[in-house]
């Protein structure tokens, strides 16, 4: 009766349920973590010189996927376990968390023990490294105007004592990362901070400003070949606040997003939590100058929709994100093309301003003039 019970009984995974617990800081959960895994090309999983960093750690789910990954992966090549799991966390595993408590979970996640120097580590680090290679360095803002001049944090709000958090995101604080560890990185993946706000992460306040994309960049400076985030999907419209327009045009025309699943609902990927415009996760590759496999998910229709093709659209300006808006857009194209003789004719050109000279009138609903023949 008692083996019966013990295999029966509910066993979640405890990250899971982190996952569920509230929106203060949008951790993400571990089938999610994996599926964004599963983007990469599985035999880095098989090569003992990958290096993966996450740089906004805060349940170690990613760092802890692969780690299982690299376990099997690496078994042909290094068969001692325990050399294995050396190799692993010290030489290809390596993240920075975003508060102190998230340091301690992301530990506990990664190496069994929230003290990596501890005989309860799977790895016991040296003491001269008693953060093992998560790591954590509370810093301040550099504060001007009132703002931070590297995340736009507010001094009112974020200009705290030491028994708050800051919210002093090392990785966007003009750290050098690369003196940090001393080397680079071949997978920069995770789900960074969204935005600054009244310390709600991945709300939807109107005076919040995005940061996600300061990740992004920053990431992209470091050179890796892949990086993989989830983040809001608002900055492919153009809708995010605090995110230049040029940014996004910069980052769309660069042609490297391989592949790209965009929800509509964010409650498909974080139940219970609501962030408007959806999300998306991507696989950024540096030597890929092509078109996108992009994956449009829509949950009330429970249907996904994909397309192969260039994300910029000089047309829109913008990621046209439902694939069935897309090909009107396309429809329309070809239309144009076929009457106008390939012409650079197209509706905007035919209309001018409402009031142009003040006394005109030219599309208005209270054109009553009007009549049907």
């Amino acid at each position: 009766m008692e083996n019966s019970l013990l295999h029966n009984v509910y066993n979640p995974d405890v990250l899971t349920c982190i996952a569920n617990l509230s929106n203060d800081e949008v951790f993400t959960p571990p089938e999610l973590a994996n599926k964004i895994i599963d983007m990469l090309p599985q035999e880095l999983f098989e090569n003992p010189d990958t290096t993966f960093l996450d740089p906004c750690c805060k349940s170690g789910v990613f760092l802890r996927e692969i780690a299982k990954r690299l376990i099997k992966g690496l078994e042909q090549q290094i068969s001692d376990l325990e050399k294995r799991l050396e190799h692993i966390f010290t030489k290809q595993l390596f993240g920075i968390a975003i508060t102190e408590l998230t340091s301690l979970l992301s530990r506990r996640s990664v190496y069994c023990s929230k003290y990596p120097s501890s005989q309860y580590s799977a790895y016991q680090f040296p003491d001269n490294k008693p953060q093992g290679n998560i790591i954590f360095h509370r810093i301040k803002h550099t504060w001007n105007n009132g703002k931070c001049i590297y995340c736009g944090a507010s001094k009112s709000e974020y200009d705290r004592g030491d028994e708050l958090e800051t919210h002093a995101y090392q990785f966007i604080h003009n750290i050098d990362i690369k003196k940090l560890f001393n080397m680079k990185f071949d997978v920069i993946i995770g789900n960074p901070p969204y935005q600054m706000t009244f310390g709600i992460e991945g709300g939807n306040s109107s005076n919040a400003k995005s940061i996600y994309n300061l990740f992004m960049e920053t990431a992209i400076k470091l050179n890796p070949r892949y990086l993989c985030m989830i983040t809001p999907s608002r900055w492919m419209t153009k809708t995010a606040q605090g995110i230049p327009e040029s940014w996004v045009d910069k980052m769309l025309q660069s042609n490297k997003f391989k592949v790209i699943h965009d929800f509509e609902n964010a409650s498909e990927c974080f139940p219970g939590v609501e962030i408007k415009g959806g999300v998306n996760y991507f696989l950024w590759d540096a030597i890929h100058n092509g078109k996108c496999k992009y994956i449009f998910h829509q949950a009330q229709e429970k249907k996904i929709l994909e397309r192969n093709d260039y994300l910029d659209s000089k047309q829109a300006g913008i990621v046209v994100r439902d694939p069935q808006a897309y090909s009107i857009i396309e429809k329309i194209e070809k239309v144009e093309g076929l009457y106008y003789n390939n012409l650079d004719i197209n509706f905007s050109g035919l209309v001018s301003a409402k009031h142009f000279f003040d006394n005109s009138v030219l599309l208005t609903s209270n054109w009553k003039d009007y009549k049907h023949h």
